[in-house]
């Protein structure tokens, strides 16, 4: 069961890396209220909601598996 579920996550983790220059187009990864701090010689950037996102589309994911 857990070879099962790392397997999918691990599927689903390739699709997104494949997926992404197309999400990047539609603003996932720059969404509203993501921290985005720049200083002169230095930037931090922090995707707080598209983490939050991403962990509720994995967890509806899992949850329809499991089912």
């Amino acid at each position: 069961m857990i070879q099962k579920t790392f397997f999918l996550i691990g599927v689903f983790f390739i699709i997104l890396g494949i997926l992404y220059p197309f999400l990047k187009d539609y603003g996932f990864g720059k969404l509203p209220g993501d921290i985005i701090i720049k200083k002169e010689n230095s930037s931090f950037y922090f995707p707080i909601v598209t983490c939050l996102i991403a962990s509720i589309l994995i967890s509806l994911i899992l949850f329809f598996f499991k089912r």
